[in-house]
């Protein structure tokens, strides 16, 4: 006999000297935390994120090291009807004198009336980092009020970057809060309802925070090497938990059958090791191939998110092959304790009097109509798919602007009075230009010539009073000028106008001048530059992806028809997905259900997250279930009934972990922002159609139909016949599986 596959010599071990396995993993889990931290992070710079024409404009801008101070602004307006313009302006004096006195206040500007004089604008500049402005806003927030409660006839309200930025991060601060109070005791529930008791409902859980926080420490050391984004952390905590409870109830829930079965503890864990823990490695395979795609995308933002989920699958997949097997060796039968007794007695695996694990009930009518007409099912399943994959084919890609934040805080409405009253601080153009000192003065008069023609087209806000506000650098080789917009940065006449700067205004005035570089930036245009950064980049990550995956589950089941089928199924699965958040939120009708604002389009970075995401957490449940179908090939079963066999002995863990995935995922779509939203139900509606209508429907349908053929492959991969066992019951333990490379 051959030597053992490495996950059972290394879940022997572990069941063998359980607390020396304990130990080490927490010294490992200590040292990786505790080491990152220690080290410090190192976090992407402007010039790390600078993507197409828009990145290059933001290099320009700070290549002038330009003194950009903080600005906050007193708005005053009228509760109802006209404005009192000297009340408005007695209100605005007194705002300045009080201003004045805050410390953190550099100055106060002179009171502005709006061209309709529906408004006065006070602004206000901040002394100290702009970065942390938001932070040490909240004086100047006060003094404001107390100017409104001067003068309660009128409308004083403080709005800008800083105030804006403090309330967002309240709102958002509270909407995370609450998800990760809600995600623990979500999961911590379903898995009590999946086992039945609180010992082996707690091990998932606690294996998934510790690898949650080995991942954290090692990704601050990976940090730099590849600078990490805000997004790395979430993305961790969301793809630990999913794979880190995952992991775990595949192979608790199999040692449990085992031990149903009659065998030892170490029996069970060795049996568990070599199915469900070939399969959890098999699986981490997967889902790294698919995070390392993102490496394609040659953006900071999305290298980042690859590396922090393939540290945190990499550690969960080693925590369920080496700590698992020792708590399980160690608990024993304890594992099942304390029993919670109605939920016990549903959940227990019970076996027949041959050893076999007793058949549910249900499942064998689900799979009926797959089994008995499968050319049938296949393809009403796959056409139901299929359309609900059509609308994908319109989706539109955009960035949120500031009008799709959410309108619940005071600084939000004031922004949006703001902006009605004074269309120059809305969306704004940046025209950034570098050229030699000698050609300052030219580039100058080339940017007020670009700010008069601009001012007389409908697709850009109208002259400011004061003149175009032209910013040149110390050294005079940097200039910028904002072109503002009245229209909204999601507004098509705003990309109409960004059109027209690059394609026509821009290089008409600028061009000629020697020794000049000049780009054009802004909000819309990073949403345009991105958008088209994601659509160039998608097709090679999708390749990358499939390729490499292909490959992965020919090597493993040695099948070239499965690894195709695999690769076939999970890409109907993500545009089932692509169509539903399409169709959600492209349209307004779900407006009211989920409460969001439509933007008309999809956050520009979901559609390549989103796919790499869901292959990889797909590829969790398609290895068990064909590994559960191949184990009862090998045994010597039909394809018809070692379908039956797999899916029905996997449906119960399956869908266990779907519910905790779908439970979690749907948390997300309760937050405020609309990429979160999007992403919640994006991820959530997948999860639930892939454990269901592609496990128990499509994939029963099509292994059915070709039967035989599932298992076709050149000589050169075909392994080794090896004899049937001696009955024809589903295997108590698979043979010897192919070892993953």
């Amino acid at each position: 006999m051959g030597a053992r596959p490495v996950t059972v010599r290394m879940a022997r071990w572990s069941a063998e000297h359980p607390w020396r396995a304990i130990a080490l993993w927490a010294v490992f889990v200590a040292v990786c935390f505790v080491g990152g931290n220690a080290v410090g992070l190192n976090e992407a710079t402007n010039n790390d994120q600078a993507i197409g024409e828009a990145g290059r404009a933001g290099v320009i801008v700070d290549s002038g090291a330009f003194d950009d101070p903080a600005v906050e602004n007193v708005l005053i307006t009228a509760r109802d009807g006209s404005l009192d313009l000297v009340a408005a302006k007695t209100a605005a004096d007194d705002a300045a004198a009080r201003l004045r006195t805050v410390p953190g206040v550099a100055g106060v500007g002179q009171p502005v009336t709006a061209r309709d004089a529906s408004a006065v604008l006070l602004p206000i500049t901040m002394s100290g980092d702009p970065g942390t402005a938001s932070d040490r806003v909240q004086p100047l927030r006060d003094a404001t009020a107390t100017v409104q409660g001067a003068h309660p006839g009128l409308r004083v309200e403080q709005v800008g970057g800083p105030s804006i930025n403090q309330a967002l991060d309240d709102t958002l601060g509270k909407d995370f809060k609450r998800a990760e109070l809600l995600s623990l005791p979500v999961t911590l529930a379903i898995l009590i309802i999946a086992f039945g008791a609180l010992i082996a409902a707690s091990v998932p859980v606690l294996l998934a925070l510790s690898s949650v926080a080995a991942a954290m420490g090692l990704s601050t050391l990976a940090s730099h090497l590849v600078p990490a984004t805000d997004t790395t952390a979430p993305v961790i905590l969301l793809i630990g938990m999913a794979v880190g409870v995952d992991y775990s109830l595949f192979y608790i829930r199999r040692e449990r059958e085992e031990r149903a079965k009659g065998r030892s503890g170490l029996d069970a864990v060795e049996i568990a090791a070599e199915t469900s823990g070939h399969a959890v490695v098999v699986s981490g395979f997967a889902v790294i191939i698919s995070m390392a795609g993102l490496l394609l995308a040659g953006d900071v933002v999305f290298s980042s998110l690859a590396v922090g989920s393939i540290l945190v699958v990499a550690v969960a997949v080693t925590g369920s092959l080496t700590v698992l097997p020792a708590l399980l060796a160690r608990l024993g039968r304890w594992v099942d304790r304390p029993r919670v007794p109605l939920l016990w007695r549903l959940t227990a695996p019970r076996a027949d009097r041959n050893g076999a694990p007793r058949a549910p009930r249900l499942w064998p009518a689900v799979l009926r109509p797959a089994l008995r007409a499968p050319v049938a099912t296949l393809v009403i399943s796959v056409g139901l798919l299929l359309a609900l994959a059509a609308p994908a084919l319109g989706m539109k890609l955009k960035f949120p602007g500031m009008e799709d934040l959410p309108r619940t805080t005071p600084a939000m409405q004031a922004y949006d009075r703001l902006t009605a009253a004074f269309p120059s601080t809305g969306t704004n153009h940046v025209v950034a230009v570098r050229a030699p000192a000698e050609q300052a003065d030219r580039v100058h008069a080339a940017l007020a010539g670009l700010a008069g023609r601009a001012a007389g087209d409908p697709l850009f806000a109208p002259a400011e009073a004061d003149g175009p506000k032209i910013e040149v650098s110390a050294d005079r080789r940097v200039s910028v000028l904002d072109v503002a917009t009245p229209y909204a940065s999601r507004d098509d006449r705003s990309v109409q106008s960004l059109e027209k700067l690059r394609d026509d205004l821009v290089p008409a005035e600028l061009r000629g001048i020697p020794g000049i570089e000049y780009a054009v930036g802004g909000s819309v245009a990073d949403s345009e530059d991105y958008a088209q950064h994601i659509k160039s980049k998608l097709p090679l990550v999708i390749g990358f992806v499939l390729v490499l995956t292909f490959l992965v589950m020919v090597f493993t089941f040695r099948s070239v028809v499965v690894a195709a089928s695999s690769i076939l199924l999970n890409l109907l699965s993500a545009g089932a997905a692509y169509g539903l958040v399409v169709l959600v939120f492209q349209g307004e009708w779900a407006e009211g259900l989920l409460g969001f604002t439509s933007m008309g389009a999809i956050v520009s970075w979901l559609p390549l997250f989103l796919f790499v995401v869901l292959f990889g957490l797909s590829m969790d449940y398609h290895v068990f279930v064909v590994s559960r179908i191949r184990e009862g090939v090998l045994a010597g079963m039909s394809t018809r009934d070692a379908v039956s066999y797999g899916i029905t002995s996997s449906a119960g863990v399956v869908t266990s972990a779907a519910i905790v995935m779908v439970g979690v995922f749907s948390i997300f779509a309760t937050l405020s922002t609309i990429d979160m939203k999007q992403l919640g139900i994006g991820l959530a509606a997948a999860i639930l159609l892939d454990a269901t209508i592609i496990r128990a429907v499509v994939l029963p349908a099509l292994m059915t139909m070709l039967g035989d053929a599932n298992w076709w492959a050149p000589r050169f991969l075909r392994p080794r016949p090896k004899p049937a066992p001696a009955d024809a019951n589903p295997p108590a333990a698979a043979p010897e599986l192919v070892a993953v490379p």
